[in-house]
């Protein structure tokens, strides 16, 4: 059974309509140049952004879910965050059991313990880096153990270290029989990590499938205006304007 499944999902003005299904194991990367729609589409997954179409999870309409079983099975990991109070690393952390009604103690512990920030669980948050705090608000997410993460550039203010870390620990979350999508600039980590690709460029879909059936010259080139020289046989891949 598909875990999410979209049919002729649109925004009007901002995305075309967008045909995919995605099913439990897979990871998929949303690639495209600057306003080509991947925020769009994440936003309008995550039920915050009014759209067209026929959407469903896990088998079920998604008109049908009520807040609570959208919020309990979907992880939702924007763009920026902040916090209007000064919370410690663990409070916000704790903010992803907030759906299941308890301050499960393990599964908190264990979000920071995979995303590298168990030893700050004391300070405050705002005292972090944007890198280091993007890594607490992942762990947020994860906490709550959502059957689907979406996740918005969550790499965007890492380091290489933590890049690679990142992209794994999003893989083995997808590989535990749930699913994650995920919006990505650098090519190389979408081909080395995802399962599958969707290219979008100008609100539409361009191409969408494994890593070698989008990471084509043709299509790259179509959606970033720019030649470019591909080598998916080495490890890592090779992604370079030419």
């Amino acid at each position: 059974m598909d875990l999410i499944r979209l049919e002729r999902v649109s925004v009007p003005g901002r995305l075309e309509p967008v045909r995919f299904s995605l099913a439990a194991g897979e990871m998929l990367g949303l690639i495209g140049p600057n306003g080509a729609g991947k925020s769009t589409l994440l936003n309008a997954l995550a039920g915050i952004q009014p759209h067209t179409g026929s959407l469903s999870y896990f088998g079920f309409d998604a008109a049908h879910l009520s807040p609570k079983q959208r919020a309990q099975r979907i992880g939702f990991l924007p763009q920026s965050h902040h916090s209007a109070w000064s919370l410690s690393v663990e409070d916000v952390v704790a903010l992803g059991r907030l759906p299941w009604g308890d301050e499960d103690a393990a599964l908190i512990t264990s979000a920071m313990q995979r995303t590298g920030v168990l030893e700050w669980r004391t300070r405050k948050v705002a005292e972090l880096s944007g890198g280091e705090q993007a890594r607490v608000w992942l762990a947020r997410v994860l906490a709550g153990q959502p059957v689907l993460l979406l996740a918005d550039e969550p790499i965007a203010s890492l380091d290489l270290r933590h890049q690679r870390k990142v992209m794994e620990l999003l893989r083995d979350h997808a590989h535990q029989d749930r699913s994650v999508v995920l919006s990505i600039h650098d090519l190389g980590l979408a081909a080395r990590y995802c399962d599958k690709l969707c290219l979008l460029a100008e609100g539409q879909v361009l191409a969408y499938g494994t890593p070698q059936e989008v990471l084509t010259e043709a299509h790259i080139t179509a959606a970033f205006q720019v030649d470019v020289h591909i080598d998916l046989t080495t490890n890592p891949p090779i992604i370079l304007p030419k």
